[in-house]
């Protein structure tokens, strides 16, 4: 179950990926995006990480356990997001075979 989750994931990356370059094939690096999107997905787990300690402290252990799956959850897809590479604008005209185009994801 947890493979088909992370192809699953992996796949809605892939077509957000494609979106975002037939959108603004021209202005945008997705090295960047996904150096920015990493940032934010830390910092959202870290803060669910520290309400998971908040709630445990107050004795609320189901609300601890929601928080912290929840951070796992974002652990998931920051390994997810970070094993993504990214290719080069123009490195692949004319090149063909290997699934590299679409952001080094292959089943």
């Amino acid at each position: 179950m947890t493979q088909l989750h992370d192809l699953r994931l992996r796949l809605l990356v892939q077509q957000e990926t494609q979106r975002i370059v037939d959108s603004q094939p021209d202005d945008l690096d997705l090295s960047v995006v996904q150096a920015r999107c990493l940032c934010w997905l830390a910092l959202l787990a870290e803060a669910h990480e520290e309400q998971a300690g908040d709630a445990e402290r107050r004795g609320d252990t189901e609300q601890a356990m929601g928080w912290f799956a929840d951070a796992m959850r974002l652990r998931d897809v920051i390994h997810v997001v970070s094993s993504i590479e990214i290719p080069i604008p123009g490195a692949f005209d004319g090149e063909e075979g290997d699934g590299e185009e679409l952001g080094g994801l292959s089943a």
